[in-house]
């Protein structure tokens, strides 16, 4: 028998696009449909596991705000994940596109990054995917999933002021049809100061079933306890810090701050075919927190002395059971996503506030005493939000050029609030409606440039937060209109983006001016700014990661009684922000270095204090042991910078001072 000649077959070697590329992945947390980022007309973008690993970035607020623009204004009584974008401090916080309903302008979950994929940031205002609360951004953490194929990552580390972390991950099969993944993390620190002292530690659950390939049910499970640092801040005299203060801590030995959360969710996917696929989410989020400090101080540099006022208890609990439901589907050219969100959440709070009682100590050796306060800490009131939201989103692939996206979202709100002192009861129903659309020009097979309009509303406080005071409000509204630009370099070599916004946002609160005792809504805040990112391998060895932005905010529309603040920034936005990170890998070894800049910000929106901008530099050397461990030695703040993170009362907290801390990880 004659053989048969095979064709020729040409082999060419082709360089993949590099996996950090962040313009490649799928936008999930910015779009109800499948659209990479490079397509997209929004700004969306988002630090890897990968990322924070070679960072040594293990605090969501550390990790999240080395992307552009976002600014951490993060303190004791907001929980530790308030933050800035765009002008706004309007920036919701979620978990794998869930959003817990914020109370009294509270956040506390997710603080530490173990065991997440990555944290998106979604920039400007982001009602279509998330609802009210979002006007500067959202920051969506992504789980890492379960997987069939097994693996387990381990975390040892310790450091400076006795801090100590351990976390390991752990995923594989049970069976043929089931899978799981485990994620525990822990920490522990001394602190700089008396009272600095912080422990945390939480443990994340999932299993997944795939009875057949087109179907998926999962099942997560979590629970986390925190216990952070007791610090108020460090007071100030004629707006700056007083260096000798710097160490000192003026709360009671007796105070305590205490975050516990739980975490349920039974997910259903059935893919029906090539066109269609549905989706359920049934969830169930609570979370207890308590406060018991004293919050003011005053240094009176003549007698050298503190005085200590705003003796606070505060408790809080919060349920939330909440179910989304959505089906996807791909008529022709288009991808399409139509779903209903619906959600209970109930808010107790507690409180003992005493505004009479104070005590003095040494400025310089202070006597922190024990809670002195004689008011009792009861019960004071009940609210419940009931949200129902219904929301289309389409993308629409005109040609090879051109992608046309647009979506709308209606959401209503039910409100209620019972007051325990005096039995006074308050119903209210507020309804939004928002928008996007947006256009993309393919321009070359790895550039794009967009353009797009968005809407968004904000409640004028936390929706489980409103009072008589506030009930005749309405939903303050926004609207941004964005263009922008974004390009992959060849052969993976990297990636850089551009966005130019404009932001106005009415009906805030202000003075009426006919009657200033008065508030109503009618007053207006804009912001216009520039955003810049690049990721680029130089060569095999050296990668340089960097971003920065450019806001100039203000308020348009403001009066404060008789004053005028129209023109003013407001508090706790800087003007400029930048992030770069350079890695240099030789062999088995890798050096990083990175720099983060915080311009200057007024502490309120009075502008009559400023904080100082401030640049901090970190370190990491990394070893490669062997394939399966690496050993780091990181240094934070290697010039010892005294720098103030954000603003409370009249006091400043103060970044951690120079520390270092070795880690060992390691993966089987």
């Amino acid at each position: 028998m004659a053989q048969q000649a095979l064709p020729e077959v040409t082999v060419q070697e082709t360089r993949q696009a590099d996996s950090r590329l962040e313009t490649e992945r799928l936008a999930t947390s910015a779009s109800h449909v499948d659209v990479r980022a490079l397509d997209l007309p929004a700004s969306v973008s988002g630090v890897s596991s990968e990322q924070m690993q070679e960072r040594a970035d293990y605090g969501v607020v550390e990790a999240v705000t080395r992307s552009v623009g976002l600014s951490s204004s993060s303190e004791p009584g907001n929980g530790g994940l308030s933050f800035s974008s765009r002008g706004f401090s309007s920036v919701g916080v979620a978990e794998d596109g869930i959003v817990l309903g914020v109370a009294a302008g509270t956040i506390n979950y997710p603080n530490s990054s173990w065991g997440y994929e990555r944290l998106d940031v979604m920039r400007g205002p982001a009602s279509l995917m998330y609802g009210s609360g979002t006007m500067g951004a959202t920051i969506n953490a992504v789980r890492k999933q379960p997987s069939r194929e097994s693996s387990t990552e381990l975390l040892l580390s310790a450091g400076s002021h006795g801090t100590v972390r351990a976390g390991v991950g752990s995923t594989g099969a049970i069976s043929d049809t089931l899978s799981y993944r485990i994620d525990a993390y822990g920490e522990r620190t001394d602190g700089e100061r008396h009272l600095d002292d912080a422990r945390s530690g939480k443990l994340m659950s999932a299993l997944r079933w795939t009875p057949r390939g087109d179907l998926t049910f999962d099942l997560t499970a979590d629970i986390s306890n925190q216990a952070p640092s007791r610090y108020y801040g460090t007071p100030t005299v004629d707006g700056r810090v007083v260096s000798a203060l710097r160490d000192k801590n003026y709360n009671i030995n007796d105070a305590d701050i205490h975050y516990r959360d739980q975490r349920f969710k039974a997910k259903a996917e059935w893919r029906v075919n090539e066109a269609i696929t549905l989706r359920n989410e049934l969830y169930h989020l609570s979370s207890k927190r308590h406060w018991k400090n004293i919050e003011g101080y005053y240094y009176t540099p003549e007698d050298g002395t503190i005085n200590r006022y705003d003796y606070l208890e505060i408790g809080h609990a919060v349920q939330q059971n909440g179910n989304r439901m959505a089906m996807d589907f791909k008529p022709a050219d288009h991808k399409i996503a139509v779903g209903w969100d619906f959600s209970h959440a109930n808010f107790r709070s507690s409180s003992s506030y005493d505004g009479d009682l104070q005590t003095q100590v040494s400025a310089v050796n202070p006597e922190n005493g024990y809670w002195s306060s004689s008011v009792p800490y009861l019960p004071s009131y009940q609210s419940t939000v009931k949200q129902n939201a219904l929301f289309i989103e389409d993308a629409w692939k005109i040609n090879e050029q051109w992608l046309l996206m647009g979506g709308i979202r209606r959401d209503w709100y039910d409100f209620s609030r019972l007051t325990y002192s005096t039995s006074a009861a308050l119903d209210k129903s507020l309804n939004g409606t928002s928008w996007r659309l947006g256009l993309t020009r393919k321009l070359t097979e790895l550039s794009s440039v967009y353009a797009q309009v968005s809407t968004g509303h904000d409640p004028v406080t936390s929706l489980l937060s409103l009072n008589k005071s506030s009930s005749n409000y309405s939903l303050s509204k926004g609207r941004q209109e964005e263009v922008g630009f974004k390009q992959q370099l060849p052969d993976g070599r990297g990636e850089w983006t551009a966005a130019l916004f404009h932001i106005a946002k009415k009906d805030i609160i202000t003075s009426d001016p006919a009657n200033p005792s008065q508030t109503i809504q009618g007053g207006k805040q804009s912001s216009r700014g520039l955003e810049l990112t690049g990721a680029f391998n130089v060569n095999k060895a050296f990668r340089l990661e960097a971003n920065a932005a450019y806001t100039d905010a203000k308020f348009d529309e403001l009066m404060r009684g008789t004053e005028n603040r129209a023109g003013n920034r407001p508090g706790n936005v800087p003007r400029v922000t930048a992030n770069v990170w350079g890695h240099y890998s030789i062999n088995n070894w890798r050096a990083s270095l990175g720099l983060r800049y915080v311009g200057d910000r007024f502490t309120d929106e009075t502008n009559t204090e400023r904080m100082p901008g401030y640049t901090v530099m970190d370190a990491v050397v990394s070893w490669n042991v062997n394939p399966k461990t690496t050993l780091s030695l990181i240094g934070r703040n290697l010039t010892n910078r005294m720098y103030a993170s954000s603003a409370y009362n009249t006091q400043w907290f103060l970044g951690p001072r120079r520390s270092v801390e070795l880690i060992a990880q390691m993966r089987f």
